[in-house]
């Protein structure tokens, strides 16, 4: 793939335009809580826009195309199943307890919640995790453009840490926040061209399925057995594993997409982000899940004369991962190149650079200030946070680095994030909707949870990775797999929460008002019209969400 003066043009646009947004929010930026926080004034259309463009990384976009190459239409779970039911959840029931707590993160309403050493546990994995998946980003990226452009891998990382590093600098989540809309536009527009040429040249969406094998464009009518289908899942592991403990467990407790929302101008708009931004979330697989479709139907013998053909890696398998890089070389002509390329650049940015401001924020507030230097001047908070910038995207690069060293720590990184993620909602569930859950339960939970989820990982083989213990249990595919982990995690944590929580003593009623759900006030929220509250908004795209499960039956 060769990019033409105009290509050029349209990518270093793009990096001018994001370190211009940079020093433009600059001379807005006065206080700690302006550089980490927004000091909750951002407006609802932006939280929501950013609320979903955290989640457009680089796993998202190349990720979701390369599992519709490789599962198909059975891809759009991760949005139907696994992520509109749990936004709106967070929008009408978790977010009046984590914006009404003001709580500045989802450690610190941990630690209202329960105690220190729950927001500590919480704290330091989650800092940890964020410099790990930034750091994966921009290794992609690097290998990305290595790969397609033959660009040189070191110069790539540097060059694209250097401008994240540089308006995350100068404007912190501000100017992360409004860079991410503008991804979330570039993203959607330069994909767009190529889902609509490529379905074109493969006849349309009937012919794709007259040519595709029916397994690969229904979602749900062969998941009555795990050998039916491409996922290798029966429908139970999905809808506990995927559409309760993962999907529950990401959107609802993690702080790198919670934040868009905590940081919006009233509860109002804190509430009606999330689910605001469930409607174009609702709609992304025609960008990131159909395109992967396509290309697999182009492979069949029928379409075969189209030219097209997914690469193949170095064993000579089909590198699903390159699926989105080879149909954008395929189809788009010089300056439209550019624009594609721009867009999946824009998504490695934008997933590293959400990476950093959550991390930021977390080790400043609930890492240093809780534990290292308690009481000093707003000056010197907002300095330390601008170091800590710095310093999350140096981590990055070095964890990039170790990435290119070791070619399987992507899916090590799925497999922590299930580790993680999983147990941490059953405690959230608890803390806020049981108000005999204690410190002490919610501590043990996540140690108990997290532990079982290794002991299952350890015990269990999906496609060559687990059984490091001893191999007791096979499972079709790594994906199974996770979702297992996950749903052990859960219930050994919620369990464990509850026996613990039952033997230990609870924390006055009078301290938990306005952090459980039974002891906390109901807030009338006033909207001027009866549809636009949160919970009518959210009905209705649970309604429509039920309705495409049933079309793609």
């Amino acid at each position: 793939m060769k990019l033409s003066l105009a290509d050029y043009l349209v990518i270093v646009i793009y990096f001018a335009f994001v370190v211009g947004v940079g020093f433009i929010i600059k001379r807005k930026i006065r206080s700690s809580k302006d550089f980490l926080s927004s000091n909750r004034s951002i407006p609802l259309w932006i939280t929501s826009l950013a609320f979903i463009s955290a989640n457009l990384g680089a796993q998202e976009v190349l990720g979701m195309v390369a599992s519709g190459a490789k599962y198909g239409i059975m891809t759009v779970h991760f949005y139907w199943v696994g992520a509109i039911f749990a936004m709106v959840f967070l929008g009408v029931f978790m977010m009046p307890f984590y914006y009404g707590s003001r709580a500045r993160s989802v450690p610190e309403y941990l630690k209202l919640r329960f105690d220190e050493k729950t927001r500590g546990l919480n704290a330091i994995s989650f800092a940890a995790m964020t410099v790990f998946s930034s750091g994966i980003s921009l290794y992609a990226l690097a290998k990305l453009l290595e790969i397609i452009l033959g660009w040189d891998f070191d110069i790539s990382i540097w060059a694209a840490a250097g401008v994240v590093m540089i308006y995350t600098f100068l404007g912190g989540l501000t100017s992360a926040v409004y860079n991410e809309v503008l991804q979330f536009f570039l993203i959607v527009l330069g994909l767009s061209p190529l889902v609509i040429v490529a379905l074109q040249n493969a006849g349309g969406w009937a012919n794709i399925k007259a040519q595709l094998p029916p397994e690969f464009t229904h979602a749900w009518k062969y998941m009555g057995k795990a050998e039916s289908n491409p996922m290798g899942l029966h429908f139970t592991s999905l809808i506990f594993g995927l559409g309760f403990v993962m999907s529950f467990g990401y959107w609802c407790t993690d702080f790198l997409v919670v934040q868009r929302a905590m940081i919006a101008k009233n509860m109002n708009a804190a509430q009606r982000t999330p689910i605001i931004a469930a409607l174009p979330k609702m709609l992304m697989p025609l960008i990131v899940v159909l395109p992967g479709v396509i290309a697999i139907a182009l492979m069949t013998p029928a379409l075969r004369s189209k030219g097209y053909a997914i690469p193949v890696n170095e064993a000579g398998a089909l590198d699903y991962t390159m699926t989105l890089p080879s149909l954008i070389a395929h189809y788009y002509p010089s300056g439209l190149l550019g624009v594609g390329i721009t867009a999946l650049i824009a998504s490695f940015m934008s997933g590293m650079a959400g990476n950093v401001t959550a991390f930021n924020s977390v080790f400043t507030y609930d890492i240093y200030q809780s534990y290292f230097v308690k009481k000093r001047s707003d000056r010197h908070y907002l300095r330390v946070g601008k170091m800590i910038t710095v310093a999350g995207v140096l981590f990055s690069i070095v964890t990039a680095y170790i990435a290119k060293s070791f070619n399987n720590i992507n899916d090590f990184l799925q497999l922590v994030f299930s580790f993680v993620n999983g147990p941490l909602f059953a405690t959230f569930l608890l803390g806020m909707f049981w108000k005999r859950t204690t410190g002490h339960g919610a501590f043990c939970g996540l140690l108990a949870g997290t532990l079982a989820a290794v002991l299952t990982h350890g015990l269990t083989l999906a496609e060559g990775k687990g059984g490091w213990i001893a191999p007791l249990y096979e499972i079709r595919s790594g994906m199974g797999q996770a979702f297992i982990v996950a749903a052990v995690s859960w219930i050994v944590n919620f369990t464990t929460t509850i026996l613990v929580s039952l033997a230990t003593k609870p924390r006055p009623e009078e301290e938990l008002q306005g952090l459980v759900y039974s002891l906390t006030k109901r807030q009338r929220v006033v909207t001027g019209r009866w549809f636009l509250s949160p919970l009518v908004i959210g009905l209705l795209l649970l309604l429509i969400t039920i309705l495409l499960n049933i079309i793609f039956f």
